[in-house]
């Protein structure tokens, strides 16, 4: 096809782009990898690409680009009208590979066995399917959650496995049977069954499907690769498996594809994003070129070096070397709290003094490893008198696993609330259903009487319910009695705990290990660890009981405020919600060893910590003027005060880019955690917790003594694994850099490095 050349020094497109943006934005042709560090204008040079390629006299409708969010592809496309004219850009196959590959579907659906009008599920039209499935088949439901099993189904299908490949694979088998759910593959493939017979497609459909479709269709993939000519793909980090394959098959044979991203920023591979599509795009496409966006706009250089700094210690990466070229700016704070509460009264308290200054408070941003660090912030902040808001829209006690926990407790303080009563009825489940309930409506609107008082008489209605419904209704009643006898005899963690075990909520939150199922116990925990908190407070110390809990709750949750302007408030966010978003002042909290990085998939391997590092990468990079990092000596979880360690990723920020760390004063709020007294690199060092596991211990000076626990039991030798922090009785701690078959490599703190057989090493895991 020819071209029209412009003379590109000539080029009004390339005005405001520096020499490696235009560089990546002029070379259209071929595979074109380009890394984009934070804050270095991808987004401009995505749009910049688009619109010379148009300017270049390609047709709006042979360009596809893929990206992640409608968002994106929407802001993209204003900008490209702009650049260009909105006609011109008009045609433009753009969106997210969701939304073009269902398009792509609906054309092509006859080969597939759909009609083009198929239904798309979304998750809660999946979990439905999925639950009846489960029922029909009479597996247990407190095995089999439609959640867990639906996040099988998932990652299933991103990695191109059919229902016949997974009841094929033993693999697969053994790990279901280890979970207690060995008839998960069964499931699937009735659930892919009853969908295909209801014509409708789950999101995940939609990139099997199109893989499928191109795989058994060679004249329709052709007639594709014909169509788009050009293929560019936003944050090409995040890509899983699947999409991947389909990128690759479009653009063959000219291979005129740029994929756009930041290995350093690879941060989802919970949900089946695989960075070695960006680390191997080099193997993929051996003539391709590559281009470094390195100029960080966004933050100062202090911020950007310590990022650097950090994400140095990953061995797996495209280096890069990003700068920016504003002011120096502020040195990283260092907050250590003794207590997690403490914790939360140094952010709201810095965060004060920033508004003091002139700061808005949507300018700055809390951001934290888990959803359920939100609680104590949500708290503090409110105490400062500081509007907030969690992201999302769902405020700590608005999500459903909170409000279904306080639903019993407010029926336990007030019966007559229909609405909590309702809740507590639907879940967990009891076997009262919802034809029953509807029938306990109609007597309580007909009798002026609340749904309680229903219960209280349903001996009474023996001619509307059969024996087996009395007879679950006056169990359920003689449980929620119990709970209200007790109202201001136990203590109001006592009868909390009480109810999330008795209910059944700890056994059906247990039940699911999917990420989102492990989130939501994390939350509910955090919940009973606030109510511990408030039995131990002194001002409570003589009425340490529910009623007092749930009235403080409810004002709490109270979001009015004297601010009128309800878009100023402070944003408390996880770290994976904030990928994309910048903020002037970013707050980083629980720097713990186990928090951040997380201890959720057990012990960590090389490859966790670097992705756990990388996501600190991300923490770090969403701040433009200023950053405070904080942590605790000790947190509550389960219920009990533990002692923690400050992050590795502490140790490995660059000193020369902190400020003198800030130690707590606040005496008042001692929850009876540890106070150290020392600089967070001594804690880390003498704290009995895991060391960084790839760096080596530091030895103690002057001692040839190690310190072993009180209490030594050796572990199964079959339990060790590489990376493991374990205890020898002569030569102390130690970790273990390598195991090569019934041999381990050790690094010890007496003795330094040994190699031993396992049989005979008597080793404890720590």
């Amino acid at each position: 096809m020819g071209k029209r050349h412009i003379a590109t020094n000539m080029n009004p497109l390339f005005q405001d782009l520096n020499p490696a943006q235009r560089q990546a934005v002029e070379n259209t042709n071929g595979p074109v990898l380009v890394i984009a560090g934070a804050g270095a204008g991808k987004t401009k040079v995505l749009t910049h690409r688009i619109a010379y390629l148009l300017q270049q006299g390609v047709p709006s409708w042979r360009i596809l680009a893929l990206t992640f969010t409608n968002k994106a592809a929407r802001e993209m496309k204003e900008r490209i009208e702009k650049l260009v004219g909105g006609d011109a850009a008009r045609d433009l196959w753009m969106g997210t590979f969701h939304s073009i590959f269902g398009k792509i579907l609906r054309v092509e659906a006859q080969y597939l066995g759909f009609d083009a009008n198929y239904t798309i599920y979304d998750t809660a039209d999946s979990k439905s399917l999925i639950g009846k499935i489960i029922a029909e088949m009479n597996l247990d439901k407190d095995n089999y959650k439609p959640n867990a099993i639906l996040n099988r189904i998932s990652n299933a299908k991103n990695n191109l496995i059919t229902p016949q490949a997974y009841l094929q694979n033993t693999d697969f088998h053994k790990h279901d049977l280890m979970q207690r759910v060995p008839q998960a593959g069964e499931i699937y493939q009735r659930y892919v069954a009853r969908c295909r017979q209801a014509n409708a497609m789950d999101f995940d459909d939609l990139l099997l499907y199109t893989n499928i479709l191109f795989r058994d269709n060679p004249d329709v993939l052709v007639k594709y690769q014909e169509r788009f000519t050009y293929i560019l793909v936003d944050e090409f980090q995040d890509t899983n498996t699947s999409q991947n394959l389909i990128v690759k098959k479009l653009a063959l044979p000219e291979n005129n594809i740029c994929v756009v991203g930041d290995d350093a920023q690879s941060i989802y591979s919970f949900r089946g994003a695989k960075i070695e599509n960006i680390l191997n795009f080099s193997r993929d496409y051996p003539n391709y070129k590559i281009f470094k966006l390195e100029q960080n706009y966004r933050s100062t250089p202090t911020i950007v070096e310590a990022a650097n700094s950090i994400i140095a210690k990953n061995k797996n990466q495209i280096p890069k070397k990003t700068f920016s070229e504003q002011s120096d700016g502020e040195k990283i704070q260092v907050l250590n709290a003794d207590t997690d509460i403490e914790e939360g009264v140094m952010v709201s308290r810095a965060i004060k003094k920033l508004a003091d200054t002139g700061v808005n408070y949507s300018d700055i941003a809390i951001l934290y490893r888990t959803n359920a660090q939100s609680r104590i912030m949500e708290e503090m902040l409110n105490k400062l008198s500081i509007p907030c808001r969690v992201y999302g829209g769902t405020s700590f006690f608005q999500r459903k696993e909170i409000r279904d926990m306080l639903a019993y407790v407010r029926i336990s303080v007030n019966p007559k609330d229909n609405e909590a009563f309702a809740r507590c009825v639907a879940y967990p489940s009891k076997g009262i259903g919802a034809t029953t309930m509807e029938k306990i409506q109609t007597l309580a609107e007909r009798n002026s009487l609340s749904l309680w008082e229903v219960f209280l008489n349903i001996e009474l209605a023996n001619d509307v319910f059969n024996k087996g419904t009395i007879a679950k209704i006056v169990q359920f009643r003689e449980l929620l009695q119990s709970f209200s006898a007790d109202l201001l005899v136990a203590d109001a963690y006592a009868l909390a705990h009480r109810i999330f075990t008795q209910t059944g909520i700890q056994k059906d939150l247990e039940a699911d290990d999917s990420i989102e199922g492990v989130n939501r116990l994390a939350n509910v925990e955090e919940l009973l660890n606030g109510i511990k908190d408030f039995v131990e407070a002194d001002e409570n110390a003589d009425a340490p009981y529910l009623p007092g809990y749930l009235e403080k709750v409810a004002l709490l949750t109270d979001m009015d405020t004297e601010n009128t302007d309800s878009n100023n408030k402070v944003t408390l966010m996880t770290v994976h919600s904030a990928k994309g978003l910048e903020f002037s002042h970013c707050f980083i909290v629980g720097l713990e060893e186990n928090l951040f990085p997380s201890n959720m998939f057990g012990a960590p391997s090389p490859n966790n910590v670097e992705e756990e590092r990388r996501l600190f990468y991300v923490a770090l990079t969403r701040a433009k003027q200023s950053v405070s990092v904080s942590y605790a000596n000790s947190r509550r979880i389960h219920g009990s005060i533990t002692a923690a360690a400050p992050s590795r990723f502490l140790q490995e920020i660059n000193p020369a880019f902190l400020a003198q760390e800030q130690r707590s004063t606040f005496a008042g709020f001692s929850r009876g955690g540890a106070s150290y007294g020392s600089s967070f690199s001594e804690k880390f060092s003498n704290s009995s917790f895991s060391k960084p596991q790839f760096t080596g211990f530091k030895k103690p000076q002057n001692s040839s003594k190690p310190v072993i626990p009180s209490t030594f039991t050796p572990s199964n030798p079959s339990d060790l694994c590489a990376g493991q922090t374990v205890v020898h009785q002569t030569f102390g701690r130690g970790y273990i850099k390598e195991l090569q078959s019934d041999v381990a490599v050790i690094d010890f703190q007496v003795g330094g490095e040994k190699k031993m057989l396992l049989k005979f090493a008597k080793l404890q895991i720590i």
